[in-house]
C-alpha cells in the first residue's frame, strides 16, 4: 500500500492523572509515523504532570484538551466528535499499541470493504511492559458473546466511521462497559471480524480502572445482556451459558488460541 492510499485514521486518547504511562501510550502511537494520523487526547482536567506531557506532543496532536468531562465515556464521546478519519479507535492512556498496527489496520481495511469493524489479539502487560501473557482471540460469535462475556479486546477494536455514526455512537449511559454496548450494537448493523494480529498491551495493575469496579462493571455489562436475553426463563440462560463456554473453550483450544509456542516466538 503506498503512503498516498493510507485511510485517515483518529486515535482518541481518554485520560485522567495518568502521568505515569500516558507519555508511553503517546509514544506507542506517534513512532509508528503513520502518515495519515488523527490523534486526539481528552483529559479530563488532570492534577498531575499530564498536561505538561501533552504540551510536549503538541505538535504532533490534532486536537487536545484539559478540563472536566463528566468521566470517560463523555471523554470519548467528546473526542469522537471531532474526529475525522475514516478508521476510528481509542486507545486508554494507560495500553500501548503494539508494532506498526496502524500500518496493519489500514491493510486490513483496504483490503476487505465489506468489513465494518476489525480486532485483532493483545498482550498483558504490567506497570513496567513486562509481558504477563499473550491473549490471542476467536472471531465474534453473537451466541457466545452474549452468553460468556465480552472477548473483544477494546484497545485492538478498529471501525469505520461510517457504522460509529450509524449506530449512534458511545452511549453516555455506561462508564465502564461503554466498549461492550458499543460492540453489540456495531454486531447487530454490521460486519466484524478479527484477525490474528497482535495490535495492542493492555495493562494490568492493582489501580487499574477497570480491576477497581468490576462489580459495577458487572451490573452494567448484565444490563446490556438484559436488553437481548431479559425475558428468556432463568433456566434457559443457564443451560445457554454453559453450551457456550464449552463452545468458546473448543473454539480457543482449536485454534491455538492457547499456545505458548506463540508466546515464546513473540517475546524472543
Amino acid at each position: 500500500m503506498t503512503t498516498g492510499a493510507m485511510p485517515g485514521i483518529s486515535v482518541v486518547v481518554p485520560s485522567f492523572n495518568q502521568a505515569a504511562f500516558l507519555e508511553r501510550t503517546l509514544r506507542s502511537i506517534l513512532d509508528q509515523q503513520y502518515p495519515n494520523l488523527e490523534l486526539i487526547v481528552i483529559d479530563g482536567g488532570s492534577q498531575d504532570k499530564s498536561v505538561e506531557i501533552i504540551r510536549k506532543y503538541e505538535q504532533h496532536i490534532s486536537y487536545w484538551v484539559s478540563e472536566p468531562d463528566g468521566g470517560q465515556t463523555l471523554g470519548l464521546i467528546k473526542g469522537f466528535k471531532r474526529a475525522t478519519g475514516e478508521i476510528q479507535c481509542w486507545l486508554n492512556s494507560d495500553d500501548l499499541f503494539w508494532g506498526s498496527c496502524l500500518f496493519e489496520v489500514a491493510e486490513q481495511f483496504s483490503k476487505r470493504p465489506e468489513v465494518d469493524a476489525i480486532y485483532g489479539d493483545t498482550i498483558w502487560i504490567d506497570e513496567q511492559d513486562r509481558h504477563l501473557r499473550v491473549h490471542r482471540e476467536i472471531g465474534f460469535n453473537r451466541f457466545l458473546w452474549l452468553y460468556t462475556y465480552n472477548y473483544v479486546p477494546g484497545m485492538s477494536l478498529f471501525w469505520r466511521k461510517k457504522i460509529y455514526d450509524r449506530v449512534g455512537g458511545l452511549d453516555g449511559k455506561f462508564n465502564l462497559s461503554m466498549d461492550a454496548d458499543l460492540i453489540i450494537r456495531f454486531a447487530e448493523s454490521g460486519t466484524f471480524k478479527h484477525v490474528r494480529r497482535t495490535w495492542s498491551c493492555c495493562r494490568f495493575y492493582p489501580e487499574q480502572k477497570m480491576r477497581r469496579l468490576q462489580s459495577a462493571a458487572a451490573e452494567e455489562d448484565q444490563r446490556i445482556r438484559r436488553r437481548y436475553i431479559g425475558g428468556e426463563a432463568p433456566w434457559v440462560t443457564s443451560i445457554k451459558k454453559r453450551v457456550a463456554m464449552a463452545v468458546r473453550i473448543l473454539w480457543k483450544t482449536g485454534t491455538f488460541c492457547y499456545s505458548l509456542r506463540y508466546k515464546r516466538r513473540l517475546e524472543g
